[in-house]
């Protein structure tokens, strides 16, 4: 029997079709449709979908491929018996371009200019910049890797920081000595017990005033009410692009907060996502092909 692949949408079955073999089936099904007549051997995700969608997909499914990165969450609902991989590959490149546009357009005082701009007004206030910068960048896996490739250039002094320390690379137990020598502190480590809240009171009091404060990784993460309790006092600054709640909802302080530049979480949406998303499918069909497992899974 052919695999059966299915694609959340035609777009994806038109750049893909030409792209596989005799022995592959594709359609486009998302998990809310009505049920196929055959199990699926390879269901692509939409980019962005909330996992609950997979509760109801017990032996329909035997391999998810997320389009996303993160996957928290994700094991309270996918089923006994199917498999689940991340896109790992995909995201880490926009994701570390976005954080550069947060600190590059906090450190230069974008939100403010843009306002002049939009009300005609000519202003000229000295702004933090980048250049000889103290970074602490907390998390070294994909998005942290590509963020060091991004900085490079802007004369900073980098300080890294993973879970446990090795070589020149610092462990997260080491945060109350690191964080005071801290001009901007990037978030690039991924949600899970250990990490969620990690960003509380007394973290963001260890850091030197005015400080920047960017995540791109997990709103929750950092805890939402000391983070505006010490951006309304002045003691810090943040550019997020992932909050808690999410979305973050109208009238809440983070918009209007001097200080608060947000981004709606848009880390890897860009354009050229299809052109990253597309080999990673056709290389998880060609592994199904030949037998073998899929590749990146990380609920089995």
């Amino acid at each position: 029997m052919t695999l059966l692949v299915a694609l959340p949408d035609r777009d994806m079955l038109d750049r893909l079709t030409p792209q596989v073999a005799g022995e592959v089936d594709l359609v486009v099904w998302r998990p809310d449709d009505k049920p196929l007549d055959r199990v699926i051997d390879l269901l692509v995700m939409p980019y962005t979908v909330s996992y609950d969608s997979l509760a109801t997909l017990a032996g329909r499914v035997r391999h998810v491929q997320s389009q996303s990165l993160g996957y928290d969450g994700a094991a309270e609902f996918v089923p006994a018996g199917t498999t689940l991989s991340n896109a790992i590959g995909v995201h880490e490149g926009p994701a570390a371009e976005l954080a550069m546009t947060l600190i590059l357009a906090s450190q230069r005082g974008w939100p403010a200019v843009g306002r002049n701009q939009d009300a005609e007004r000519w202003e000229r206030p000295v702004w933090p910049g980048l250049i000889g910068k103290r970074v602490l960048l907390i998390g070294v896996g994909g998005i942290g890797r590509e963020f060091e490739k991004r900085i490079a250039g802007f004369d900073t002094e980098l300080t890294r920081v993973a879970r446990t320390g090795r070589d020149d690379i610092h462990g997260i137990d080491e945060l109350p000595r690191l964080l005071p020598a801290a001009d901007i502190v990037v978030l690039a480590i991924p949600l899970t017990p250990e990490t969620e809240g990690l960003v509380d009171g007394g973290f963001l009091d260890l850091l030197p005033p005015d400080a920047l404060l960017v995540n791109v990784s997990r709103g929750r993460i950092v805890d939402t009410e000391a983070l505006v309790q010490r951006v309304r006092s002045g003691a810090i600054r943040c550019a997020l692009d992932v909050t808690d709640p999410e979305p973050l909802p109208s009238g809440h302080p983070l918009w209007s907060l001097p200080g608060s530049l947000i981004s709606p979480h848009l880390g890897g949406n860009v354009a050229s996502i299809n052109q990253r998303i597309d080999p990673l499918v056709l290389a998880q069909i060609a592994l199904l092909l030949r037998g073998e497992h899929p590749a990146d899974i990380v609920i089995d």
